[in-house]
């Protein structure tokens, strides 16, 4: 939980979470507070991971501060502030219970905190940033990523089919490849390879990667080394549609008196000219893919009609039945309501969504 009026960007699970200050990275409001409780299930105890913790220094932080306190045992760890920082980037606790508390007075300066922490089940925690690791060390490496760093700052360039360049923030890849999901993060596996000199921006997920201006990156990055990406293990197995279903269809009639049917058979996303549309005024419509048998999914590819008209769909929920009688909606990984998936802004581009977990199921609509 979290109290106060200096709390930024908050995501807290049992198993890890994301924590800052008001307006991070920018500076801190005077005059504020935030306390955070974190509870780790019983057995186990917290990991924090200081990101960043850059407050405004005064003698003994008297001004600006972070002080954690572990009840359990009644040891404190600080306070801290920019002159007097933590020793080490990971801070091992032994307890499940630890609280956060952040205060500010009249100040100038300081990007106020950021803060990560997962449990001791999950020792391997980072990713704030792709810190690359030393070339001459393996080119395969093992992070834990917490809940909440979709979020944080921070800029990724590219997308999973290419990689992403090694100086996007780590996790927040790893939520646009679909690897991960944001609200609870997860461990994950990727490699460290030779990269390219300009990566396509995306949109998955939530989230935008980005596209370099027109001059091409240098394949050669300031070490002298080249320049590397990130990559995660990809899904590149397309499943067949065997048939599609509509709750309607348009019958588009143009200037000219020629008929148009926008007909489930054209929603298929390697289809030429206009696509599936239901019957304008429709509420609730609903598009059906059969799969001819029950199948694994993992995620959605979405595009709109760019075909004379600027037609697209800007959100949608997923519901998934076994027989095409009982359906059950896509709720995620870990909330009790329907999802709603985040979809196209345009009719050109297409739009990634991963299914966290996956679906069994021989139908979706």
């Amino acid at each position: 939980v979290s109290a106060g009026n200096g709390c930024g960007h908050t995501l807290l699970t049992p198993h890890s979470g994301t924590l800052s200050s008001k307006n991070y990275p920018g500076t801190y409001p005077n005059h504020t507070m935030c306390c955070w409780r974190l509870q780790a299930p019983p057995g186990t105890s917290l990991l924090l991971a200081f990101g960043d913790v850059d407050l405004e220094p005064s003698e003994h932080c008297a001004h600006s501060s972070l002080l954690l306190a572990d009840p359990q045992t009644g040891t404190a760890y600080g306070p801290y502030c920019r002159n007097s920082v933590p020793s080490a980037p990971l801070l091992v606790t032994n307890s499940s219970t630890v609280t956060v508390l952040f205060n500010s007075t009249s100040h100038r300066s300081g990007r106020g905190l950021l803060l990560s922490y997962a449990t001791s089940q999950h020792p391997g925690m980072g990713g704030w940033m792709a810190e690359s690791p030393d070339p001459a060390l393996t080119m395969c490496f093992s992070v834990y990523c917490p809940a909440g760093c979709k979020d944080i700052h921070g800029d990724i360039w590219g997308n999973p089919s290419q990689g992403y360049r090694d100086t996007s923030v780590l996790c927040k890849a790893a939520v646009h490849a679909g690897v991960i999901a944001d609200e609870l993060g997860g461990q994950v596996t990727l490699s460290r390879e030779k990269g390219i000199t300009l990566y396509e921006s995306a949109f998955a997920n939530g989230l935008r990667s980005k596209r370099p201006g027109a001059t091409p990156i240098s394949p050669v990055g300031v070490s002298g080394f080249p320049v590397c990406c990130l990559l995660f293990p990809a899904c590149d197995d397309v499943l067949e549609v065997v048939a599609f279903n509509a709750s309607s269809w348009w019958h588009e009639v143009d200037m000219l008196g020629q008929d148009r049917s926008w007909v489930a058979e054209r929603a298929a996303l390697s289809t030429t000219g206009h696509s599936w549309a239901a019957e304008p005024g429709t509420e609730a419509a609903w598009l059906e893919l059969d799969l001819g048998t029950r199948r694994n999914v993992t995620g959605i590819i979405t595009k709109g009609s760019s075909e004379q008209h600027n037609y697209y769909v800007t959100s949608y929920y997923v519901s998934s039945s076994r027989d095409g009688k009982n359906w059950r909606p896509y709720r995620g990984s870990s909330s009790q309501e329907d999802k709603v998936f985040e979809g196209n802004a345009d009719s050109q581009g297409e739009v990634s969504n991963a299914f966290i977990p996956p679906m069994v199921a021989r139908y979706i609509r």
